[in-house]
């Protein structure tokens, strides 16, 4: 039905769509997700043939295919020709669209043809639950709602053989939306929809097949239900975390920094976690992984810390079977449990801190065969007890600072302003006063965050949280966990949150483990 070869758009300089190919079949449905500025109206609209060869500012070259016609190539006459009876557009902006001079009934009828009788417009109408009593309305006298169910009418009127929604549910209320996506679905059986959003409910409630547009790229595309349930590559999994929806329990994440369109390596990496040098310098490929397309040079979001099999006794006691599972990239993994079910002992192993029975511990997939300096400028810890986790002969300076000692970083001046830095991040003072005072002077809350910040210092890509929260009082808990949150999302942190609160583990957790009877068990969330 459709195909795009190599499509290059631009606009003067700036390059909006980057060499982009992909097929929509004659019955599907894709859908085309991003941050706004993405390039996502302009491939609708290059699509329509209302960005032509040269026109104005914009510059399209490559190949839109519809059936054996080249969009790029023919000619305005016989665009018109195309648009509507075959290739229609439910267009972003109503206001924009609908010509204020005339009537609902007027427009459509411009369409279907005057002399042509209005009973198909009046059930066309009721079908997409646009009040039929407001027919002979002027736009101007309609909710914004009901101007995008008109737009909504005028695009599956003439039964096109292709149809393009851009954000046809953007100015809808819940219920409007839910009913207008139903309708959707039952008017496009027979054709081939291309869906431009960011509403990733929409997106997932309409379409078979999701691609993720990133400056003008596709960074990931494949299965809907596949992306949404178990996103590869670092954006999306951003673009999900940044969406509300009834079954997530986390707070909302959002994508560090803010778009730009890069001209070389991939698109994304300024704002990538995981980013290498590789990323800044090449452009990735888009590749199959696992039934998704992906367009990443690490293969999609890595894991950083992994146990396979660890096992664990006291006395013959089976204190740990069998235990495993990943930590990936960005990923908060919460692990519960009751008192004395292991959930500590696991963090002492994970730390080296404790010898383990049988298995092993990855690190970036690399077996950790020890815990050296190496380990642990890339792997830090919170423990529990935050009094006696740090020495109380040492001031603020020196116990933050601790870490890049034992590191051998020995420039006292770098030092300290590494540890202000630190500070700062951590929503705390870094004047004098503040550093050369001592942990008793601390609050609970302050000292939590001293201990944060020291496990930080070193810029780790894990952080295991045992019990961090668990002596605070909600409050100061709600902060912690909030500050948790955002630097996870500044530095990509791989976190192990170790709690016996269930309340609390759903708030900060992307998927949740239960440890009983030193056995892992998965967690819904929902």
């Amino acid at each position: 039905m459709l195909e795009i070869r190599n499509l290059n758009i631009s606009y003067g300089s700036k390059k909006i769509i980057k060499d982009l190919s992909f097929e929509l079949g004659s019955r599907e449905i894709i859908a085309v997700v991003g941050e706004s500025g993405t390039g996502k109206t302009t491939l609708a609209l290059s699509i329509m043939g209302l960005l032509s060869q040269q026109s104005g500012d914009a510059s399209v070259s490559g190949e839109i295919l519809f059936g054996e016609t080249d969009i790029c190539r023919i000619r305005e006459p016989d665009l018109r020709l195309l648009r509507w009876k075959r290739i229609s557009m439910v267009f972003q902006n109503a206001d924009n669209i609908l010509n204020p001079t005339m009537t609902i009934y007027q427009q459509i009828s411009e369409l279907t043809g005057k002399n042509r009788d209005g009973s198909s417009i009046r059930e066309m109408l009721a079908t997409v639950s646009f009040p039929v009593s407001r027919i002979n309305a002027y736009p101007h006298q309609l909710s914004i709602g009901e101007r995008q169910k008109a737009l909504v009418a005028m695009a599956y009127i003439l039964k096109p053989d292709l149809v393009i929604l851009d954000e046809p549910t953007s100015s809808l209320d819940p219920d409007a939306r839910v009913k207008i996506i139903s309708t959707i679905k039952k008017l496009s059986r027979d054709r081939a929809v291309l869906l431009v959003t960011h509403d990733l409910g929409t997106a997932r409630s309409l379409s078979e097949k999701t691609m993720v547009l990133y400056g003008g790229d596709i960074v990931e595309m494949g299965p809907t239900e596949k992306i949404f349930s178990g996103p590869r590559h670092p954006y999306t999994r951003g673009l999900i975390r940044s969406y509300p929806g009834m079954d997530r329990t986390k707070d909302l994440q959002g994508i560090r920094g803010k778009a730009e369109f890069i001209e070389t390596g991939c698109p994304f990496h300024p704002r990538c976690t995981q980013s290498i040098d590789i990323c800044r310098l090449l452009k990735p490929v888009l590749k199959e992984y696992g039934g998704l397309k992906l367009a990443c040079h690490r293969g999609g979001i890595i894991p950083m810390l992994e146990m396979r099999d660890i096992r664990k006794s006291y006395n013959k006691n089976n204190v740990l079977e069998s235990v495993s599972f990943k930590i990936y990239e960005g990923e908060t993994v919460g692990l519960l449990g009751k008192s004395g079910s292991g959930k500590t002992t696991l963090a002492r192993i994970i730390m080296g801190l404790l010898e383990k029975d049988a298995g092993e511990v990855y690190l970036e997939e690399e077996p950790v065969k020890k815990w050296d300096a190496g380990f642990y400028s890339r792997v830090q810890m919170i423990f529990q007890d935050v009094r006696s986790s740090v020495s109380h002969r040492l001031n603020i300076l020196d116990a933050v600072m601790e870490p890049l000692v034992i590191q051998k970083k020995v420039n006292r001046t770098d030092n300290i302003t590494a540890v202000k830095k630190v500070l700062t991040e951590v929503e705390l003072p870094s004047d004098e006063n503040f550093l050369y005072g001592y942990p008793h002077h601390l609050s609970g809350g302050e000292l939590q965050r001293v201990i944060i910040a020291r496990a930080l210092i070193l810029s780790p890509r894990v952080l295991i949280a045992d019990e961090p929260t668990s002596f605070l009082d909600p409050s100061i808990q709600a902060k912690v966990l909030k500050l948790l949150n955002r630097l996870q999302e500044d530095r990509g942190l791989g976190i192990l949150f170790i709690t016996h609160d269930p309340g609390v583990a759903r708030k900060v957790s992307d998927r949740i483990l239960r440890l009983d009877e030193g056995i892992i068990k998965n967690e819904r969330l929902n």
